[in-house]
This record gives C-alpha cells, sequence and structure tokens, in this order.
C-alpha cells in the first residue's frame, strides 16, 4: 500500500519578489493612467519661456536686504545753546575745522543787558560776604583785646592781692583796705572767667559762620562764571576736530536757542547706519554680520549699536567694517547690505522665483524624468531668504522645479513643454 507522501513549499525567492512588485506597480499605473487621462488637466508651454532650477541640499543662510547709508564714526551736533542774530560767520559748510575754531559769533543785546545786571547783583553780594567776614573778624579781634585786658588786670590784682595778704597778716595795713583788695581780685577773675568763655564761643561760632560765608562766597563765584559763560556761548566754536557742515547762515539772519546750525563729522572712519523693519527687532543684536558690494568687491560689516525706537515701522542700527573700508565712500551714499540673521545649517534648498505669487508655497511644477512634462507636486517651504526657499517636504535633492510665473498656467495639473 502507498502512502501519500507531504510535499513542502518552497520558499518565494527575492527574485520573484522584485518582479512580482515591478507587476503591480506597472499595473497600478496603467490603471491610474486608464482612470485618470480623461480627467487630468494639461496645457502646452513653450519651454524657452520658463526657468528651470534644480533643488539642491547647502547650507542656509536667512539674511534680509536692507539699505544703509555711509555716515562717519563719529558725529556732534552744533545747537544754539543761546538764541540771538548772527553777527560773523567766519568758518563756511565744509570746511575742516579744528577744535576751539571759532566758527560764528551771534549778538543779543537783552541777553547781554540781564547778564551785566546778573553781575552786577552776584558782585554786590559777593561784596556782603566779605562784610559779613570783616565784621566777624573785627568783633572776634575786639574779643582777643578785651581778654587780653582782662588777663594783664588779673595778673596785677592777683599780685597785688598776694602783697596785701603779706602785709595784712603783719598787721601793716587795715582790715578795710585788704577787703578792697580782696574784692577786686575775685571780680576781675570772674570777668576773666566769663571773658575767656565768650570767646571761646565766639570763636566755635565764627568758624561755622566763615565756612558758611566761604561757601557762599564759591558759589556766587560760580554763578558770575554761569552768568558770563551766557555771553561766551553767542560765540560758537568747534568741540571737536573734523569736517564741518552747516545751514546756510548769513549775518543778520535770527537763531532760536536750541535750533541746530550744522554738525562736525570725523573724518578718520565711517559706519552704516540702516532701517530695519520692527519685524526683526527681537532677532537683531550685536554681533550679527553682514556684506555689501562696492566697486566689484565685497566688505563686510557688523552691528555694534541698535537703537530700539520704531518710528514709521523701523528701527535703526549702526555697522562698524570689520576690515578694510572701502575707498571712495562718501557720507550720505546709499549701500544694499544683506544682513545675517543667524548662523548657516544644512537644508534642502529651492531658489526663489515669482511662482511663490501664485501658489504661496504650497506646490511648485516638478518636471519628470524625461524633463518633457511638469506636473503639479505639493510643498512645505519653511524658512527664505533673498535666494532661496528652506524645502521642509515635497521635494529632494537634484529634483528640477519651474520656478517662474505660473500665472498664464490656470492651475493646471500637467505643462508639457514643447
Amino acid at each position: 500500500m502507498t502512502m501519500d507522501r507531504k510535499i513542502e513549499k518552497k520558499p518565494i525567492s527575492a527574485a520573484k519578489v522584485g518582479s512580482i512588485v515591478i507587476g503591480l506597480a506597472v499595473v497600478v499605473i496603467a490603471v491610474f493612467t486608464l482612470f485618470f487621462s480623461g480627467s487630468a488637466s494639461s496645457v502646452n508651454v513653450n519651454a524657452e519661456s520658463v526657468v528651470i532650477q534644480e533643488v539642491k541640499d547647502g547650507p542656509f543662510r536667512e539674511f534680509i536686504d536692507i539699505t544703509g547709508t555711509i555716515q562717519p564714526v563719529r558725529t556732534t551736533f552744533l545747537d544754539a545753546i543761546e538764541g540771538g542774530v548772527v553777527q560773523r560767520v567766519f568758518l563756511e559748510s565744509g570746511t575742516m575745522v579744528d577744535q576751539g575754531d571759532t566758527i560764528l559769533t551771534l549778538t543779543n543785546s537783552s541777553l547781554q543787558l540781564n547778564v551785566l545786571q546778573q553781575e552786577a547783583g552776584l558782585y554786590d553780594q559777593i561784596n556782603n560776604v566779605r562784610n559779613s567776614r570783616l565784621n566777624l573778624e573785627q568783633n572776634h579781634l575786639n574779643l582777643q583785646k578785651e581778654l587780653a585786658s582782662s588777663r594783664t588786670m588779673l595778673q596785677q590784682l592777683k599780685s597785688r592781692f598776694s602783697r596785701d595778704s603779706t602785709l595784712f597778716n603783719r598787721e601793716l595795713i587795715s582790715e578795710q583796705e585788704f577787703e578792697e583788695t580782696k574784692q577786686n581780685f575775685e571780680f576781675q577773675k570772674m570777668r576773666y572767667e566769663l571773658t575767656y568763655e565768650s570767646y571761646q564761643k565766639d570763636s566755635l561760632q565764627m568758624q561755622q559762620q566763615l565756612v558758611q560765608l566761604n561757601n557762599s562766597e564759591d558759589r556766587m563765584w560760580r554763578s558770575l562764571d554761569g552768568v558770563q559763560q551766557i555771553v561766551e556761548n553767542l560765540v560758537v566754536t568747534a568741540p571737536i576736530s573734523g569736517q564741518l557742515s552747516t545751514v546756510e547762515l548769513d549775518p543778520g539772519q535770527s537763531i532760536q536757542q536750541g535750533e541746530r546750525i550744522g554738525q562736525i563729522d570725523l573724518m578718520n572712519g565711517f559706519k552704516v547706519r540702516a532701517g530695519v523693519d520692527e519685524f526683526y527687532l527681537a532677532r537683531i543684536v550685536n554681533g550679527l554680520e553682514g556684506s555689501f558690494t562696492f566697486a566689484g568687491s565685497e566688505y563686510g560689516v557688523r552691528i555694534n549699536r541698535i537703537f530700539p525706537v520704531i518710528q514709521n515701522g523701523q528701527f535703526q542700527i549702526d555697522m562698524e567694517f570689520m576690515n578694510d573700508v572701502p575707498e571712495g565712500l562718501r557720507r550720505g551714499q546709499t549701500v544694499r547690505v544683506r544682513l545675517e540673521l543667524g548662523e548657516s545649517a544644512r537644508a534642502t534648498l529651492l531658489p526663489r522665483g515669482s511662482f511663490f505669487s501664485q501658489t504661496g508655497g504650497n506646490w511648485v511644477y516638478l518636471l519628470d524624468e524625461t524633463g518633457e512634462s511638469a506636473f503639479r507636486q505639493p510643498v512645505r517651504l519653511g524658512r527664505s531668504n533673498g535666494d532661496y526657499f528652506e524645502v521642509l517636504e515635497g521635494l529632494q535633492p537634484g529634483d528640477r522645479v519651474i520656478t517662474s510665473s505660473y500665472i498664464t498656467y490656470d492651475e493646471k495639473d500637467i505643462l508639457v513643454l514643447n
């Protein structure tokens, strides 16, 4: 009798699995083509009218473009401390000046008369202080004289009292004469003690009063110097050495107190001052670097000062040159600075283009392997700079994307390039 034999299944080979997967993929593509060929929209496009750029992997640097103005590294403004009428202009705008040079003089009759009156009043007060000091010293001197006189008389009566005591003990003078001498001595002794006490109190009080009078006189002299400085302020001088820039000034012109009449620029270096949109205020810190191109060469700058006050939607920053300062720069010249907002990092990069205006960065036209057609591809973009978008999803390095405007394609599904 023949027994049944169990037949074991052979394992499926890797090659056979690959063949099955490829076959299924072909079937899926075929079904997709048959099912959707009628509904997918397409448009023919001239291949020469589009811009095709390749997605790549590289360092992403987030930066913004800002417009900067070349300014001297240091500027000192000239404001009229006192108002008046221009009497004479000594130095014209644009000239180089040294510290202390007279730029112009003003005249102000009412101010000068007021200063003379204040000076006269202060001199009177100073004289009163001096008279008070003299009276104190004179009174103190009189007390010294009185004390000296009282001391001398006391010494004389002491000697007489000693003599009369001896004579009285020997019964050579009467008791009445001795008592009289004794009373005069005791009275003079009491008088000297009172005079000495008064002298001590007067000395302490005089020292305090002299300190107050001296301080008062010093304040008056300082006030006098300040009053005289008011007149000196009518002479406008250069606070630093540099290049003078002033508004148009002519003799007879009226200048108001506090009015800005010019500035002096220190010409030993330049800086770049730029306005930045208030949106970036939290991200702008000292030390951020940027660059700009001038005369065909690139120059680096670094933020060294931030002015956080917002005006017209912007705040100001100052940038210093990191290395050499370009030759030929002029004050007031504008440059386009590319300011980096942080350190670079590796990312998938899609070149910028006009397509973003139509898609908002939600999709792009991605070319197929043949390069003869492009289809809509959903994407998710992140940060951007002046050159690239950061690709977060939907594209890989090596993909080719149409980055020119999509405005004439009416959001078709497929672009056929011919």
